[in-house]
């Protein structure tokens, strides 16, 4: 038996999936699209499967999830639907009630969120609600589990919904006769009112269009908004009845939280405040301690030499020695030392999405993002990007406006990964005593190039037009769930740790190759620690290390570093450990961190930091952005404006930054000062194409 369970984005779909298929679940993707699915058995009878759609606001085609859900529904027809309503929002979630009343397929709708409308001092009249529904309705609480296994009960029995003509009588006259002409289709009142909508994805040849224009003549509006206008009529009527007391005489906590972390002057200060405070424990502290003792005991005293002494005593040959000590083990011990620190990252986010907060900073957001062209929607991948690029970069297909998701694809990894945190430990511990403001201006240098992106972008013929809307129910406050908090750690933590076995598992036996073997005297051979200059790396990027001069890390190390950083950016350390001469090096490159000091300067360092931070993602993500844009020429439009943009904004940061604090001035410095002259530009023209759009924006807010 096939059961999907429907709702909308933050109704407890997810949490109620997870407490019924508890670990008998697994991760895929919707046949022909790269969209993530995830499906269960029932813990309890592994003969039920259980679907998890993606988190939709109505079965009307403006988002790539709308669209897969719809399509997974009408097509592949489960046996049962589970549509998850958000018992404190019902009049938002009804809408897709509804819809989903209108496909016939034997349902069940779940009330959700049982616990808060009892502490609101709300009840339901359940009873009401069926017979105006006309499906079977219940209660439950899927974060406490409640009610959980009546609901599968009355699934398996479930029977499609008694629909009642719940429109006007004229609309339903003419759902009734388009319904007449479609006798052999299923699903036939929701084909028939979506072919009266003229939804462009139904492809039925039937001529509605004398239905539709009598009914727009009649009501004097838009066919759309006709049938809109109608189910929230009657949504109305069926929650009036429904609550039987409704008790809200004072604030809840929520709203009185909500005072004070929205508020318009507090909002981004708290934001930035939180931010810096997740940052200074999981990377200057807690994460630290447990990271120091992965990388000093585990991959210093207790794996490297437990491995050398195995193959010395199998009369391993060196080199064979030299990859897997040097090459293999060093450079992924760089890399999983660093698991830690993101795993204790990862907790922290868990936390804060799990208690409601990031939903308010996704709504925070939407108020600046608007301003700059974009929607409050891009923050959403901003946020899981500060994961891994790769989800973030598929989240994306939340946005309905194509013009507004290419622009989110662009600038989404500008925000610093779990991958990108090594870089940003090694400059921090190299070169300003593990400062605590290094990590965290490395976020908001990340969003400052997302907003300034944006607004250059806008401006652009291919991006001018209205901003996608924005619309995100915003939960309750409540105490985050171990199990969940642990739940989503472990599925963010192991997807690095898979990357880290296979990406960079293979990139660092190619580093090990090009920083071990050269040509010296003529012959081509392995060389010993001291030749590294005649590797093939270093005479490579010797030849191409005069791109970065401007930049202040003209050498062939960082070079190289940078170079390795575009397969997977946790390579940059283990790379620079590797050119240095070091045979193992600590996930941020403790070991060499006095070398670096000789190699560049502060300002160039961070200038370092900010090209690898904005430019091109790894090769993961570069795929990514390859099938979500779908588009070759797209594709390299976007990784050509990242690297352009990391290459000007690290000049502008190292030629401004070393004539205020070193009095440096060469012509580079008046390239950089030409730069910020065009940025400012860009930031602030209004050509008329864009006059005309913001015209129409204001009309509309109007």
């Amino acid at each position: 038996m096939k059961i999907a369970l429907v709702g909308n984005p933050n109704s407890g779909k997810t949490t109620l999936f997870n407490a019924l298929t508890g670990s008998n679940q697994y991760v895929g993707n919707w046949p022909g699209v790269t969209v993530e699915k995830k499906t269960g058995n029932y813990k309890n009878d592994r003969s039920i499967e259980i679907i998890d759609l993606p988190g939709i606001y109505s079965l009307s085609p403006y988002s790539l999830e709308e669209v897969i859900a719809r399509n997974y529904i009408l097509n592949e027809r489960p046996d049962a639907l589970i549509n998850i309503v958000d018992g404190t929002n019902l009049e938002r979630n009804l809408y897709l009630t509804t819809q989903v009343i209108d496909l016939d397929i034997p349902m069940v709708v779940a009330i959700n969120m049982k616990d808060v409308l009892e502490k609101r001092g709300e009840r339901l009249d359940l009873k009401n609600m069926e017979n105006d529904l006309g499906v079977k309705v219940i209660e439950i609480s899927a974060s406490k589990k409640e009610n959980l296994d009546t609901l599968i009960d009355e699934i398996k029995g479930a029977q499609s919904p008694k629909v009642k003509k719940y429109m006007s009588e004229d609309i339903e006259k003419a759902i009734t006769d388009v319904t007449s002409s479609l006798n052999s289709e299923r699903s036939s009142r929701f084909l028939a009112i979506k072919l009266l909508e003229r939804d462009p994805k139904i492809k039925i040849k039937v001529d509605v269009e004398k239905y539709t224009k009598k009914l727009e003549e009649e009501y004097d509006d838009e066919i759309e908004s006709i049938i809109t206008s109608a189910r929230y009529e009657f949504i109305e009527k069926v929650v009036n009845k429904a609550y039987i007391k409704k008790q809200k005489l004072t604030d809840t906590l929520s709203d009185k939280i909500d005072k004070i972390v929205t508020n318009r002057i507090l909002a981004l200060p708290i934001f930035i405040g939180v931010m810096a405070i997740v940052y200074y424990i999981s990377v200057t502290t807690i994460g630290t301690m447990f990271t120091d003792w992965t990388n000093d005991v585990l991959f210093g005293e207790i794996i490297p030499p437990a491995i050398e002494s195995f193959l010395i005593s199998i009369n391993c040959a060196d080199w064979l020695q030299s990859l897997i000590l040097n090459g293999v083990v060093a450079g992924l011990g760089a890399v999983l030392g660093f698991v830690p620190q993101i795993l204790v990252l990862f907790i922290l986010l868990a936390i804060l999405e799990e208690c409601g907060y990031m939903a308010r900073i996704a709504f925070i957001m939407d108020r600046i993002f608007r301003k700059f062209g974009l929607s409050g929607k891009s923050f959403i991948p901003m946020l899981i990007g500060t994961g891994c690029g790769v989800p973030a970069i598929m989240a994306s297909r939340t946005i309905e406006n194509e013009r507004d998701r290419r622009m989110t694809i662009m600038t989404t990894t500008f925000i610093p990964c779990s991958a990108k945190l090594p870089i940003i430990a090694m400059i921090a511990g190299a070169f300003f005593g593990n400062a605590w403001w290094v990590a965290t201006s490395a976020y908001f240098l990340g969003v400052a190039s997302i907003i300034v992106s944006g607004i250059i972008l806008k401006k652009t013929k291919p991006f001018i037009g209205e901003v996608a809307p924005f619309i995100m129910e915003l939960p309750a406050y409540h105490i985050p769930k171990v199990a969940a908090v642990l739940r989503s750690t472990w599925e963010r933590g192991w997807s690095f740790i898979k990357k880290a076995g296979t990406v960079i598992f293979l990139s660092t036996i190619i580093i090990w190759f090009v920083t071990n073997f050269g040509f010296v005297d003529g012959s081509f051979r392995m060389l010993e620690p001291l030749e590294i200059d005649y590797s093939i790396g270093a005479v490579i990027c010797s030849a191409i290390s005069f791109i970065f001069i401007p930049l202040g890390f003209g050498n062939w190390q960082s070079t190289l570093a940078s170079i390795m950083g575009l397969v997977a950016k946790e390579n940059l350390v283990a790379t620079y450990g590797i050119a240095l001469g070091f045979e193992e090096v600590a996930e941020a490159g403790d070991e060499f961190w006095n070398l670096l000091p000789g190699m560049m300067t502060a300002v160039g360092a961070y200038s370092l930091l900010a090209f690898n931070l904005l430019c091109a993602p790894c090769f993961a993500a570069i795929g990514a952005i390859k099938r979500e844009m779908n588009n070759m020429k797209w594709t390299l439009f976007a990784i050509g404006y990242q690297c352009v943009f990391a290459y000007v904004i690290a000049l502008i940061i190292n030629q401004i930054g070393s004539l205020i604090i070193y009095g440096s001035f060469n012509i580079f410095t008046v390239v950089a000062i030409v730069m910020i002259v065009v940025l400012v530009y860009l930031l602030f023209r209004r050509p008329k194409a864009y006059q005309e759009a913001l015209k129409g924006k204001l009309l509309w807010e109007h």
